[in-house]
């Protein structure tokens, strides 16, 4: 599932990166060397689809960030997870014995 969240946030990023690309900026972008399609919807029409395009896929690429962060898989992440035993084996390996008294000399 978190897979195919994550390919579907991806493609959904490319798509939101060409609409903006094309989107007419004060530069004039790349909208100005799409001259033939202007003429088919118009020059307004096209403005407000490209708009359109952008807030639609907006929503949805936070929509799917947020189920994502709902779906990322726990199984490597609870207290029996090999990273965690590794990690409390070294925590022991360098903290010294509970037995352990200091010297007589150093307390003070």
């Amino acid at each position: 599932m978190y897979v195919a969240i994550s390919v579907f946030i991806l493609i959904v990023s490319f798509l939101m990166m060409l609409v903006v690309l094309v989107q007419n900026s004060k530069g004039g972008g790349l909208v100005s060397d799409l001259s033939s399609s202007n003429q088919i919807l118009g020059v307004r029409k096209t403005t407000d689809f490209l708009e359109k395009a952008t807030w639609t896929m907006a929503i949805v690429l936070v929509f799917l960030c947020l189920v994502s962060s709902l779906s990322i898989p726990k199984n490597g992440v609870g207290t029996n997870s090999k990273v965690d035993t590794e990690m409390r084996q070294q925590i022991e390996k360098t903290m010294a014995p509970s037995d352990y008294q200091m010297p007589a000399a150093e307390v003070e």
